[in-house]
């Protein structure tokens, strides 16, 4: 008999549980969202963020409060928000980075195992930059330079392994010349730095640095797709003006933490869909030279797994190492 009742109770509590798990799934979200961006403010996944925490925020009928966690090449705010409580609470803003930080660094936590994706938010290619006092006007007259002077030019970068750094790696192997990193914690204290004429150089994303190369304190002698970017409708593509066939891409999306219920991994999947179709979002990605995505969960999934497949062949080829 009592084996009976201790099973009742037993029962009875997971019943209650189960109910008030289900209960707290249909309320979600009754508080604030927060949003990690594990970069500094300025660069582009902080910009991207922002203005996607903002859309989002009117969807979900609650607001999405951004923070920022910096440090170590995203892995500080990576690893707060793999370690938080999987309940739709806390998410994450990752690029490319999450894709290369595994052939970097021994992480405190599994880039697979310990996140579920949620979805993509939108793509952006680079633009190479450089100072108004470097005196070059196009991409041939810089690699002219640069092969005159092999290791003199150094680049600014967001950091080892970020964008910035893998698409300045992969055109310093395509166009054959040696260029000297200067890694800095993040996109914004690397433009601050190119802006002020210290550096002179950047493989910039473009939601970064369009505004500037608009006011004329950055030159963009190219950008890195496929096809020119109608944000700089006259500046050339990397390939066409004299590295054929160069890319690259960046992209920005969003994680939670494993465990996190399905449902609210849908709900905030719609969110984001919902959020990058806008016309608000549409319209300031696009004067920044990004383009919106969206997608499924699962689909994000699956290109995560293609991207850290894609960057580890440049990571090797190139012999990045972490310091």
């Amino acid at each position: 008999m009592r084996n009976m009742r201790a099973v009742l109770l037993a029962a009875t509590g997971f019943l209650i549980a189960l109910s008030a798990s289900a209960a707290a799934q249909s309320d979600y979200p009754n508080r604030p969202v927060r949003l990690i961006i594990p970069f500094p403010a300025g660069g582009s996944n902080d910009i991207v963020g922002r203005a996607i925490a903002q859309q989002m925020g009117e969807r979900l009928g609650k607001q999405v409060i951004v923070d920022n966690r910096t440090g170590a090449g995203g892995i500080i705010g990576t690893e707060l928000a793999a370690h938080a409580t999987p309940d739709g609470y806390t998410i994450l803003v990752i690029s490319i980075a999450h894709s290369v930080n595994p052939w970097l660094y021994k992480l405190p936590y599994d880039p697979i195992k310990a996140f579920a994706p949620i979805g993509i938010m939108g793509t952006g290619t680079n633009v190479l930059t450089v100072h108004p006092s470097l005196p070059v006007n196009s991409l041939k007259e810089f690699l002219a330079m640069a092969k005159a002077k092999p290791g003199e030019l150094s680049y600014a970068s967001a950091g080892i392994g970020t964008f910035q750094h893998l698409s300045a790696e992969l055109f310093r192997l395509d166009a054959k010349v040696n260029l000297l990193h200067v890694p800095f914690r993040g996109g914004g204290p690397a433009l601050v730095d190119v802006l002020g004429g210290h550096n002179k150089v950047m493989f910039s994303s473009l939601v970064q640095a369009v505004p500037h190369i608009k006011s004329g304190r950055l030159r963009a002698l190219g950008t890195g797709g496929k096809e020119r970017v109608p944000a700089l409708a006259e500046v050339p593509t990397i390939s066409e003006a004299g590295v054929p066939g160069y890319e690259a891409l960046n992209w920005w999306g969003l994680l939670a933490p494993a465990g996190t219920p399905p449902a609210i991994v849908s709900k905030l999947n719609a969110a984001i869909n919902e959020s990058v179709k806008s016309a608000e979002t549409v319209a300031a990605l696009a004067r920044l030279g990004a383009e919106v995505r969206t997608g499924s969960a699962e689909e994000f999934g699956a290109f995560l797994a293609r991207e850290r497949d894609k960057w580890v062949d440049v990571v090797t080829r190139t012999g990045i190492k972490a310091e």
